[in-house]
């Protein structure tokens, strides 16, 4: 029996995308085989996939040969349509029931080998879901992620951008970042308000700097809460003196946050006890 369309699907369950969740449907399969592509070769990678939805970038992280995909879908309407695709894909697919946060894809995927993760992440959760898997970071071949543009301009961002912030710092910290394309709001349904785009995270073999990852978030999280402000003033709460462990680090005490490099950041990191 041939597969159903995604619109058909959405049709025949009745979909229709929940703001509540944070969800909104891509219906062009020609442009979910452009994201699924951009993950390069999938033949020997388990994927994950966070929010199906109705199933269209799935099908396509599928047709372009992912040994197996796992998807991670709390909306009881889209698990039912998924099931369709169960059928058509048989065991290359699982549909995991649950909530993105609370699942630890430790106990999914096994710790010889990296997974990839692809995925139009629902929006009210998708950097929360990124300093998550942060965390496994040595585990993840490649992240593949829709996001609203502004939320990659802020993963990408560079030193004395205007969206260099605690984002662009503690992914930058352990990943490559680039932004691969925008994405037309046509694609999607309903159509978005806000402009999304496509960004690749690459782990690294290994983090920027020796300095733990805990640390390193404190300083930044410290410095870019008050960002307006002179480091000698934002990092207060953390250090006892900070224009002397500032000068220490070879840092400039009058500087903002967003005038420094991450290198400069995990310096002073090194000091926290």
């Amino acid at each position: 029996m041939p597969l159903l369309s995604t619109s058909e699907i959405i049709k025949k369950y009745g979909l229709n995308a929940k703001k509540s969740l944070g969800q909104n449907f891509i219906l062009d399969k020609n442009f979910t085989d452009k994201i699924a592509r951009a993950a390069g070769d999938l033949t020997n990678y388990e994927v994950l996939e966070v929010g199906s939805g109705p199933g269209s970038l799935t099908r396509s992280i599928l047709d372009a040969g992912a040994k197996k995909l796992i998807s991670i879908e709390m909306d009881e309407r889209c698990i039912a349509a998924l099931s369709e695709l169960k059928e058509f894909y048989k065991e290359r697919f699982e549909i995991i029931a649950g909530d993105a946060l609370k699942i630890d894809e430790r106990e999914i995927f096994s710790n010889k080998n990296k997974f990839k993760i692809i995925a139009n992440l629902p929006y009210n959760i998708g950097t929360v879901l990124i300093f998550k898997w942060l965390k496994i970071a040595p585990q993840i071949a490649s992240m593949h992620l829709m996001l609203q543009k502004e939320v990659v301009q802020r993963i990408t961002a560079k030193t004395n951008d205007n969206h260099y912030g605690r984002l662009a710092v503690m992914v930058n910290f352990l990943c490559h970042t680039k932004m691969l394309f925008t994405v037309n709001k046509s694609v999607f349904t309903p159509p978005p308000k806000v402009t999304s785009a496509i960004v690749e995270i690459i782990p690294r073999e290994k983090p920027l700097f020796d300095v733990e990852f805990e640390k390193l978030e404190k300083v930044v999280a410290s410095a870019f809460n008050q960002r307006r402000k002179m480091l000698k003033s934002s990092l207060k709460n953390i250090f006892e003196n900070p224009e002397e462990v500032l000068l220490s680090c070879k840092i400039r005490p009058d500087l903002r946050p967003e005038n420094l490099k991450i290198e400069e950041f995990c310096k002073l990191a090194q000091q926290l006890k």
